[in-house]
Formats: structure tokens, sequence, C-alpha cells
């Protein structure tokens, strides 16, 4: 009876339960909101460790002294559920999702680095040339437009189109010819 009594009796009131991961979840959400993109990104090393501690760091504000299976269910429902409700409402409400999660940010225009919109989001030229290389293309120096998203997300367009394109082309124009060889055999 001890152990099943340590895993499931809740040594904090329920709604203490259900209000503790709600208010880390709004405040985690503004913090993510007035340091930027740049941490959703996860651009190198340093912003990764702190989103990874950022969980350790307020997990015990959303526990409290509750270390009990219900307690951690009841916490991880609430947690899931405030998310579900945040994210219907702003499904529902465009504009105020647009305020919350803010505007694309353009790093590249016309194959023009803008160091102040880097400047403004703390990011390096190194830095975007490594997102540049991981999505394809040469470098920065081979990108016509880039535009990091509200979500941590880079949207790349190339001067030229990417070898990826290039060799999707290469393939369509291959099976073309290799079509019209069949249909010729054919008549």
């Amino acid at each position: 009876m001890h152990i099943s009594q340590d895993m499931f009796l809740i040594p904090i009131p329920i709604l203490e339960k259900i209000l503790r991961p709600v208010l880390v979840y709004v405040f985690l959400v503004l913090l993510l909101r007035v340091f930027g993109k740049r941490e959703l990104a996860q651009l190198n090393p340093f912003d990764f460790v702190v989103l990874i501690s950022l969980s350790n760091t307020v997990q015990n504000a959303i526990i409290g002294d509750d270390n009990s299976v219900a307690g951690g269910f009841i916490g991880a429902f609430a947690l899931m559920f405030c998310n579900y409700l945040v994210v219907r409402f702003l499904f529902r409400h465009r504009r105020l999702d647009q305020v919350v999660t803010g505007d694309p940010t353009t790093l590249i225009r016309e194959g023009k680095v803008q160091h102040k919109e880097l400047a403004k989001e703390m990011i390096t030229v190194p830095e975007l040339d490594v997102v540049a290389r991981r999505q394809g293309f040469n470098g920065v120096h081979a990108l016509e437009e880039c535009i990091l998203e509200p979500g941590g997300a880079f949207v790349m367009k190339g001067k030229e189109p990417s070898t990826e394109d290039q060799r999707y082309k290469e393939i369509v124009t291959m099976l073309g010819e290799i079509s019209r060889k069949v249909d010729a055999l054919g008549t």
C-alpha cells in the first residue's frame, strides 16, 4: 500500500497542480517572444543548451513538491491542454496570432545581406552561411533571399536553382527523353 500511496497520492491541491504548468507555459511563451526567433532556430550549441536547460530550470515550478505519478500526469495534461487551447484560439484569431508570434525577418534581400536585421536577430554571417549550406546552397553568396520565419524556420531562395532543383530538372528531362524513345519504338 505504501508504494501505491507514494505513486498516486498528490501532496498539493489539484488546482495548484493545474495552475503551475499554465503559468510556466505563459511565462515561457512570452520569454521566447521577447528573446526572438533565434532561440527557436537553434543556430548554435549555446542556444541549444539554453533551450534544454529551460525545461530543467522550470521543472520544480511546474511540479512543486510533488513527485507522484498522478501529479506528473496532471501537470503534463495541464501543459498539453493549455497548448491545445492557445493554438485553437490563435488559429481563430489571426491578427492576435501575428502579434504573439511576430513578423518574418528578411535577412537577405536581392542577394544583399541585411546586416541590421542580422544584428537584430543576433545571427552572424558565418552562422547564416552554415544554415544556407544545410539547405543545399553553397553559402550566403548563393542566396537571392533569406527570410527567418517567426517559428525559427529559414526560407531561402537561391540566385540560381539549387543543386537539388537542377538534379530534379535533369531527371525530368531524361525521363521525357526515355518516354519519347519508348513511344518511337512502339510505332
